[in-house]
């Protein structure tokens, strides 16, 4: 008889218990929905603005759904500057930045992450140093590095430096899933005879796909977005880019608000599109990086 009691009140606790946790479950899922909401509301208001005429963004109540629904202003929004001629220009710059990290910066991380060399630990860390220094103490020499250098209205300054290492956090980023690959690879590939940069190209490449997609994403919003890199080095309005584009839609005094919001629209889709496409590695090599080391 005792025993069935405590059977029962087992049983009953551990109903409890099932309960309180599904409501808990329940209460975060319902707040995560509501921080959804509040964070999707800008994205929602942009993309309804895209569709509105210029006197209808601004009524007060606003109008969610457009009327009338007009796709003019991407039509009007792509006339009025030469947008897809800065698609082009973000596109060169994109395509040689991605390829120029991807392989400098992969090579810089595991030569820091398997090979083992003098002064290997205190390079990095001076390295990492870098990550202090604010873009906009080192914009200056910079800028006057580029201006004696002949590449003060070109693709260079924003290109070039890609291929130098492809920046000091994709290089800890990638180096620190690099120590997570078990070392035995290695060991077994020389073994068999394999060089260094056979390892890192059969071996490390294949098995670091997540941090790599991390890396690309990462660059691919950074450059994407970039704004004042290419309003510092450009000067002919054939060489701008998307971001440079967008400001053609606001003056000192007025803005065409409603070709503003359907080029930005426009502008944010691929960033959009990309981040879906790699959100399962992208996930996967966040969650990886820095397991070890």
């Amino acid at each position: 008889m005792a025993s069935h009691t405590s059977t029962r009140s087992k049983v009953a606790w551990w109903q409890s218990r099932s309960g309180k946790l599904k409501a808990a479950l329940a209460v975060t899922y319902l707040l995560l929905l509501l921080g959804s909401i509040v964070m999707l509301i800008p994205f929602v208001w942009l993309v309804r603005s895209s569709f509105m005429e210029l006197g209808q963004i601004f009524i007060i109540p606003p109008e969610w759904i457009p009327r009338p629904f007009t796709f003019m202003n991407y039509v009007d929004a792509f006339t009025a500057v030469p947008f897809f001629r800065y698609f082009l220009n973000t596109m060169i710059i994109l395509v040689s930045v991605e390829l120029g990290v991807l392989i400098s910066g992969s090579i810089s991380a595991y030569s820091f992450a398997r090979l083992r060399w003098p002064g290997r630990n205190l390079v990095f860390v001076i390295l990492l140093s870098g990550l202090m220094l604010p873009y906009a103490v080192t914009l200056i020499p910079t800028f006057i590095l580029w201006r004696y250098l002949g590449g003060v209205n070109t693709f260079l300054p924003l290109t070039v430096p890609a291929w130098f290492g492809g920046g000091i956090f994709n290089i800890f980023l990638l180096r620190q899933f690099f120590m997570t690959i078990p070392i035995e690879l290695d060991e077994a590939a020389h073994i068999d005879g394999a060089t260094f940069f056979l390892i890192y190209y059969k071996i490390i490449l294949p098995l670091s796909k997540p941090a790599l997609i991390v890396v690309a994403v990462f660059n691919f919003m950074w450059v994407w977005n970039d704004f004042l890199g290419p309003i510092i080095y450009l000067n002919d309005p054939d060489k701008f880019t998307l971001a440079i584009g967008l400001a053609g839609f606001k003056s000192l005094y007025s803005a065409q608000w409603h070709l503003l919001m359907a080029a930005s629209t426009a502008v944010l889709l691929p960033m959009i599109i990309v981040f879906f496409i790699g959100q399962k590695y992208f996930i996967q090599g966040i969650a990886l990086t820095g397991l070890k080391g």
